[in-house]
């Protein structure tokens, strides 16, 4: 309580404080204090320095208080420790930058479409336009918050995006740079006493992150699995999700015209079904084309006034006459835009759906050698679960320029801070009680790696998915991908057969067999470090690539 308390006596003597502002009222402020340009259409275009042009894991801490041990996974190299006399430190530093700014913002939402488990948040920060992003992304309180298993234990969020910490200070208390210096920002979490701290980060996604690993550590132990994925449903109420980290299609690929889109980032699943984390959309601008991802296009671009719009457009290239460029990458690959869900026209605005009846497994293989699409078993399915493999891509961290392969169990590790089996078993269970099919699905490359062959065409992946939602690869003929222990069907609607299998889409074959058995490798060498003492089944351990 004394974190609470310090912010209250702060804010309860600050000269101008505002609490709940209108939507409009801070879009004005945005406009006013220069926070961000706005453009022809009536979006807010915005840039922040080069080390915030994306998440920073190195400085992303939760507090190590000793009776969350059980329960937090700390093997996991994404849980860095920070200790709780630190955190303290650094609230009061917060406080004390916070009271010298001449206005403060404060909003009070909830993360969870869901009454039954949404969080309530009250975020406080001294830019406008943080709390517009809050405002996009995070949901209003709902009139029944009184039934959440969260209503006496909302969580404090400080959001200080441009003033840097004290580094001298911190040496020895915070991370050491390449360079030896210490850190001068930090993103952290304090699970025991619910509070949230963002300090010298000045992009967006910091803040919805460190909310997100929040509801991600206290739903399991509430006996909800959550999930980081986008969702949807299509008229007849069938509901997808689709699995996936930064930068493998999860937005684009659920914002479907055909379909209804429920949250594009991540979900609670319980007892009811799925249900949104959150009330807008925070999605990749690099190269968005309109003809092939119309919804976000439409979403970001459509002219509306200014102070009735609140698009925010965050780190993309924009000239003096209002265009965008949103094929330069110069200043970062990670382009963002954030926006309301009703800003879409296929929305399901409630946010919420039954049990799913089909599972995307996202992945964007730089190596160019996993099939587009592939059929998992229950077995395949919690080995790839577990396993999480992608290509971190350029642009969605720091420092990252040539995609690299990387493994992040359940799609999400960075963001899962508890122990493994609180959200594989729930995974297992709800897999099997609703009997869920799960397809793997490449959205990377095809006739060769990154830098040789080409990205899959996204309608071809969309066919893909298409097909495999609607049932139409229940009755098609199969083959055994032996090296990877993946079942790939030999056609699917609207997809040429030979793209389906990835060596026929190399020239060089050797070289296809080469790269393909070396991921092989690395996927049997990452279950080896993860998981040899974890007690999983064989059935699961057989389907690992490389065994």
């Amino acid at each position: 309580m004394k974190f609470v308390n310090a912010l209250n006596r702060m804010l309860r003597n600050h000269p101008d404080v505002r609490t709940d502002p209108s939507r409009s009222s801070v879009i004005e402020q945005v406009i006013k204090q220069k926070e961000a340009v706005v453009l022809p259409c009536g979006a807010l275009s915005t840039w922040t320095p080069p080390e915030s042009t994306g998440r920073s894991p190195d400085d992303t801490v939760l507090v190590k208080h000793p009776e969350l041990s059980e329960y937090i996974d700390w093997t996991s190299p994404n849980n860095l420790p920070m200790d709780p006399e630190v955190f303290d430190e650094l609230w009061t530093d917060a406080l004390t930058c916070l009271w010298k700014k001449p206005r403060l913002f404060i909003t009070n939402c909830v993360i969870g479409a869901d009454p039954d488990y949404a969080l309530p948040v009250r975020t406080v920060t001294n830019y406008a336009i943080t709390s517009l992003f809050t405002m996009n992304m995070f949901r209003p309180v709902p009139r029944t918050i009184d039934k959440s298993v969260f209503a006496e234990k909302p969580f404090t969020l400080l959001v200080v995006p441009y003033d840097k910490i004290d580094a001298a200070k911190y040496e020895g208390k915070l991370r050491k740079r390449a360079d030896d210096s210490t850190s001068d920002m930090v993103i952290a979490i304090d699970f025991k006493n619910r509070l949230g701290l963002v300090f010298g980060s000045a992009y967006c996604g910091s803040a919805k992150k460190l909310l997100f690993t929040a509801m991600n550590y206290y739903l399991p132990l509430e006996n909800i699995l959550p999930i980081h994925c986008s969702a949807n449903e299509d008229r007849q109420g069938r509901v997808a999700l689709f699995l996936g980290l930064s930068g493998t299609g999860k937005t684009t690929l659920s914002a479907d015209k055909d379909r209804f889109l429920i949250g594009d980032d991540e979900h609670g699943w319980n007892h009811s079904g799925i249900a949104n984390f959150e009330h807008g959309c925070y999605a990749k601008l690099i190269d968005l084309d309109p003809e092939k991802e119309p919804e976000i296009h439409r979403a970001v671009f459509s002219k509306r006034a200014p102070l009735d719009n609140g698009v925010i457009i965050e780190n993309c290239m924009t000239y003096p006459d209002g265009t965008v460029d949103l094929s330069d990458d110069r200043f970062t690959q990670n382009s963002r835009t954030s926006y309301p869900l009703r800003y879409l026209t296929n929305v399901k605005l409630e946010a919420w759906a039954g049990h799913p009846s089909t599972i995307i497994f996202l992945t964007a293989d730089a190596n160019g050698v996993l099939p587009p699409i592939s059929a998992l078993n229950p077995q395949q399915a919690m080995l790839w679960f577990l396993m999480g493999y992608t290509s971190k891509l350029a642009g969605t961290e720091t420092g990252i320029k040539e995609p690299q392969s990387a493994f992040s169990r359940f799609f999400g590790q960075p963001f899962m801070p508890a122990r493994p089996f609180y959200y594989s078993d729930l995974l297992g269970e709800k897999m099997k009680e609703h009997k869920t099919r799960v397809f793997l699905v490449n959205t990377g490359w095809s006739g060769g790696p990154y830098g040789v062959g080409s990205r899959i065409d996204i309608t071809l992946t969309r066919a893909m998915i298409s097909a495999a939602i609607d049932g139409k690869l229940e009755n098609v003929e199969y083959t055994h991908n032996e090296l990877f222990h993946l079942n790939v069907p030999k056609t699917c609607p609207g997809v040429p057969d030979e793209v389906l299998i990835p060596e026929n889409t190399w020239e060089d074959k050797a070289e296809f067999e080469k790269r393909a058995k070396a991921l092989a490798i690395e996927f049997s060498t990452h279950f080896d470090k993860a998981y040899s003492d974890a007690d999983i089944d064989a059935a699961i351990k057989a389907e690992c690539p490389g065994k």
